[in-house]
């Protein structure tokens, strides 16, 4: 994964979806530009793929994240190799598939240089575990205030997740590692975000699993070739059957269909 800059960040628009185009060193900076301030726009790091072309894309259920939270700054990366591919016809530059289980690691790296307080919201009470067991052996030093394993019940009842947000404000996050799955995760940032008062969330599904080593990814040359998804569906069968099989080839016919918005500069993450 290239961390070498292509020029500005450039944003465009598939089927309605906004994908941001960038490296990986243009992400870290933007973190690294959060100031953990009370009255800054929280930045909200995400991923564009098929999974969330299904549930964004242009007739959809759900709008795109931008407008469910026009009080937070977006940016959100090309994760599936089909949005990258298309994103890379439409610009003429050769930009980096960018995933949050690849920036995971790099993020936490920076917390630990800065003294970034970090949470971890979503997963599985033995996956946390593991997690404080990695962490602690990867990123002496790294602040970890809170580790939250709520039922799907609680992410889906307002009140609930208000006092949800409420604790993790309470513990002092500056960044929320966010890994409830599309599209919960980002229809819960885009409502609950700003009240966790973390400068950073990172909607980033199961990248938290992946470095606890409770999932594995696919070998790097399936990840080079746009074949993961081939990997965890053979691992995960009945959980990924419907999202691989069913969702996914409908997502890829109509991003093949999908107009692409016409390319311009990001705005600055500052």
């Amino acid at each position: 994964m290239s961390t070498e800059s292509l020029g500005p960040p450039v944003r465009v628009t598939i089927s309605h979806v906004v994908v941001d185009l960038c490296c990986v060193q243009d992400v870290l900076d933007a973190v690294a530009r959060r100031p953990a301030a009370a009255d800054e726009c929280p930045l909200v790091i995400g991923s564009v793929n098929l999974d969330h072309l299904h549930h964004f894309g242009k007739g959809r259920a759900y709008r795109d994240c931008a407008e469910l939270g026009p009080q937070l700054d977006w940016l959100m990366l090309a994760d599936g190799a089909p949005i990258a591919a298309r994103a890379r016809l439409k610009t003429r530059q050769n930009w980096p598939r960018i995933t949050g289980a690849d920036l995971l690691p790099q993020v936490l790296e920076l917390a630990t240089r800065t003294g970034r307080r970090v949470g971890f919201l979503g997963g599985l009470p033995k996956v946390h575990d593991q997690l404080r067991t990695i962490l602690g052996e990867r990123y002496p030093g790294l602040q970890v205030v809170g580790l939250w394993a709520p039922d799907r019940s609680d992410i889906t009842d307002p009140t609930r997740s208000d006092a949800l947000a409420r604790e993790i404000a309470a513990a002092g996050a500056h960044i929320l590692v966010v890994g409830l799955g599309k599209p919960l995760q980002e229809l819960w940032i885009a409502r609950h975000g700003v009240a966790t008062g973390a400068m950073v969330l990172l909607a980033f599904g199961a990248s938290a699993d992946f470095l606890a080593g409770a999932a594995t990814r696919a070998p790097e040359w399936m990840q080079r070739s746009g074949l993961e998804w081939s990997y965890r569906l053979g691992r995960e069968p009945r959980r990924m059957a419907r999202r691989y099989l069913i969702q996914g080839p409908a997502s890829l016919a109509r991003l093949r269909k999908a107009e692409v918005g016409p390319a311009q500069s990001a705005k600055p993450h500052a």
